[in-house]
């Protein structure tokens, strides 16, 4: 009992110091835009966040390939590109995403 605490209480101690990461938020690769409303588009911005300029309007269907992703605030950010024109990248909102 006592070698089991001490080992839990050890990782729980050491973990931080030998540089293990969270994991990445959210699984990477083929999304596609959803949950649109018809009358809307998902904005591209340039940077994780409202603040910066929208690149472009994406249509719910748009195919995208999830980079990376992040938390802005309270809005997950996910470093996209257009699956048919990858030179095309910017910031979407994860809560727009249905994975592949």
């Amino acid at each position: 009992m006592r070698k089991a605490l001490l080992a839990t209480l050890m990782a729980t101690v050491l973990t931080p110091l030998w540089g293990v990461e969270p994991a990445k938020a959210g699984p990477l690769g083929r999304h596609e835009v959803y949950g649109v409303k018809d009358d809307d588009m998902l904005k591209m911005r340039a940077g994780p966040g409202v603040g910066y300029v929208v690149i472009v309007g994406l249509p719910n269907g748009t195919v995208l390939r999830v980079h990376s992703c992040e938390q802005t605030g309270s809005t997950r950010w996910c470093s996209v590109s257009l699956d048919r024109a990858r030179a095309l990248k910017g910031y979407v909102s994860w809560a727009y995403l249905r994975k592949l």
